[in-house]
Formats: structure tokens, sequence, C-alpha cells
């Protein structure tokens, strides 16, 4: 289980590619690809999947019997990184070629600074009847951001402020390259530079997933966060059989920057997918409402662990350790979903699975961040619960994580995917 996180965060170099890669996982399991755009012809025992923005996919089990809820899980596949500008090229004292780029998220950037990266994404190309997207990777170490030296600035051990315009800027080549990146760009994608009418690229690091540690007992990687929890639920989600409910398993893009796009967690995507579930199923608007009343959400990203350094940032009590199970988050603000009832139906599912929990809370002077679960709740409002694997180094290019975790989760979600929830009236539940 362990390999395949590994190969799937080599491949995954950008939202878009974990998204096909999402999309290909479920393709050999058996599901069939629907189109936003096209007519849904659903059946019992079916099980589909679509995307949108080719960044963000959902996909869905219809169960052989009658489902009496939805048992749901959401992730991102969206990562800190820089995106490359659309006039990218950037001469430097007719020596040198940059590129332009603007951060992207949260990432700790000096993470970024004398590593080997290279770039990724999507690339729009004119064709004779439009418009077709075309996905490319580089593949090659391409750029490097390169450091000041210390016979420069003196103090740069002493704390360094980073100009996102100045220090953070990747050098591409030479002078003579100029004019080489469109000319790189089209030939990956196959077609003429004056074919390509726009494009969404991002850098990534080059540095490869590793298993470490004196018993394997560590991962580290880039995009852990939250590309480790998007796998998890994915191959879950494609190991499960559910009975009594519809599994969904979501995978939303730019949770990094807000949600707030047509393919994020605060879009309509979701209760989209969902109405069309029950109109091709044939459910009343009334039967719906009970479904959703019955249903129960993972809202599924990364904690933090205790940091071996810095054991004080961590609450003295609700803390967290890799390779110890399945970490439940919880915040008094509601920052994570988590509340007594959704911890409570998770925990019986849990158990019954024999799959191990700990429990999160943010120290009490250092509020944390929103979570998917509270944005998708906003426009589908049902008992959700914030999970996720403990991990250090959280939004750099190379963060750690516990090997035995990604067992401990899948385990958690497939018993979670086969099981059902029935509301007997508020604030009391059957698990199934």
């Amino acid at each position: 289980m362990v390999n395949g996180l590994l190969k799937f965060l080599s491949l995954s170099r950008s939202a878009f590619h974990a998204v096909d890669q999402i999309k290909k996982m479920l393709s050999e399991s058996g599901f069939s690809e629907l189109k936003e755009c096209e007519a849904w012809q659903l059946k019992k025992g079916g099980k589909y999947f679509v995307t949108r923005n080719l960044s963000s996919v959902i996909g869905f089990i219809v169960p052989e019997d009658e489902p009496e809820c939805f048992m749901l899980t959401a992730s991102h596949a969206d990562s800190p990184v820089f995106k490359i500008k659309e006039n990218a090229e950037l001469e430097v004292k007719n020596r040198y070629i940059q590129l332009d780029t603007e951060r992207y998220g949260g990432a700790i950037l000096t993470t970024w600074l004398d590593r080997p990266l290279s770039f990724a994404g999507r690339v729009l190309v004119k064709t004779d009847t439009g418009v077709k997207t075309v996905l490319v990777d580089s593949d090659r170490t391409s750029l490097v951001i390169p450091n000041v030296a210390p016979h420069m600035k003196r103090d740069i051990n002493d704390g360094m402020k980073y100009n996102l315009q100045t220090d953070m800027v990747p050098l591409y080549g030479s002078i003579d390259c100029k004019g080489g990146f469109k000319a790189e760009l089209a030939s990956l994608a196959g077609t003429q530079e004056e074919n390509i009418l726009g494009h969404d690229l991002y850098l990534y690091s080059r540095v490869q997933p590793a298993q470490w540690g004196k018993d394997g007992e560590f991962i580290s990687a880039g995009r852990l966060d939250d590309l480790e929890c998007a796998y998890t639920t994915a191959k879950a989600f494609t190991m499960s059989a559910p009975r009594g409910a519809v599994g969904v398993m979501a995978v939303f893009d730019n949770e990094e920057v807000g949600s707030t796009t047509k393919q994020g967690a605060d879009s309509s995507f979701l209760t989209d997918v969902l109405g069309r579930i029950a109109a091709g199923l044939n459910i009343s608007a009334e039967r719906f409402q009970q479904m959703r009343a019955s249903s129960l959400m993972l809202s599924c990203d990364n904690a933090h662990a205790m940091h071996p350094n810095h054991p004080e940032f961590s609450d003295s009590a609700n803390t967290v350790y890799m390779n110890e199970g399945i970490v439940i988050k919880e915040s008094a603000n509601q920052k994570y979903t988590s509340d007594g009832v959704s911890k409570a139906l998770f925990r019986r599912i849990l158990d019954r699975a024999g799959v191990p929990a700990q429990f999160f809370s943010n120290r009490s002077d250092m509020p944390g961040g929103g979570t998917l679960g509270n944005i998708s709740n906003s426009h589908f409002s049902l008992n959700t619960v914030d999970i996720g694997l403990a991990q250090l180094s959280m939004h750099s290019t190379y963060e750690t994580a516990g090997a035995r975790d990604v067992e401990y989760m899948i385990n958690g979600v497939k018993a979670f995917f086969e099981s059902s929830v029935l509301a007997q009236s508020d604030g009391e539940y059957i698990v199934k």
C-alpha cells in the first residue's frame, strides 16, 4: 500500500495529474466516466465518476439495495506551489532567463530554494473546431531558485524575509535560451507555438518520494498534504462495496487558496452531482432530504504531528503522532466540523473495523485554519467529521508522514464506505 502511494505521488505533479491518476484508478476498477455536458443514465450497482476542470473529481457507487443515506469523503488535489505567469520569460542583464511566477497557497518558501525543479500542468491548444486541453510535464530538472550566499548577505541565517517578486524567481537558462520556454511548451503539447491559447502551469520539486527510518516507518514526499488523503480515500473507494448507502468520493481543487472556484469545495460541484444522482435514481425531493439527514461525510486533510524539535507547539493532551492511527480533528470555534455526533458515528465504524484513532486539537492560543468540511457544509449540510493522517513539515516541498498510517486510513475508509447511517431522530442514529 505504501508503494502504491509513493508511485501515485511521483506521478501527481499537479492537481491535473493527480486527478488523471485517480481517474485511471477508478477506470481500472470498473467505474464508468460521466460528463457534465451529457445526459446521465444510472443503474443500481453502477459505479461512476465525473470531473470538473480536470482538477476535481467525484466518484460514486450506487448500491444494489435501496439507499438510506450518502456516505461521502472529501479531500483536495492541490498543494502550495508556484504558478507560472502567462508571459513567462524574464530577461536579466542580458545574461539570464528567469520564469515569472506567483505563489499559490501558503508554501514554506525556504524549501523551494536550491532544489531541482520542473513544471507541469495543462496547456490549452487551438484546434480546427475550438480548443482542447493537453496535460504536460517537463519531467526534467529545468529550474532552480538560487539562494544568496552568506558572503553577500551576512545575516541570512538570522531570519530572512523573502520577497516573492525578487527572491523566489526560478532560473530557467542563459540568455541563449530566450524564447525557449514557449517552444518547449509547444513541444510538450505536441503543437505549434501559435496554437497555444493559454496554460495553467506549476513548479514542482524533483526530489523523489522515499520510505525511510530504521524500520521503514516513515515516508517523505512532496504534496503529502493532501494527496495522501486523496490517494487513500480513492484506494479505499475502489476496494469497497457499499450497502444501504450511495458511496461518494470527492477530490476538490483550490483548497489551498480558499475553494472559491467552480471546481472548489465552495462551488456547486458536489450538490450538482448529488442532485443528478437523485434524479437518475428517481429519488424524490422529500426522500433526498431524509437521506441527507442520515448522511455522514469525512473531511479528509492531514494533521500536524508532534514535532520532535518543538513539542511545545502541540496541545498538552490532544496531541497526535505518526503511525498511531487516523486523526480526528476538533476545534471549539468550528474551524473543524467534528462534533460529538460525527465523532461518535465515525468511532463506531472504526471500532468495528479495528482501526486505531487519535485526537487532535490545536493549542488554545494557536487557532487553526478551515477545512473542506465546513466549506462544503454551507452547500450540503450533514454530519461531518474532520480527519487526516499525522505528518510533519506541512506545506514544505518535502513532507513526512508515517508508513503504517497508510494502511490504517485505507482500512478505516473502506469500512466507512461499507457502512450506512440511519437517523432515528435528531441526535439518535443506527449505524449499519
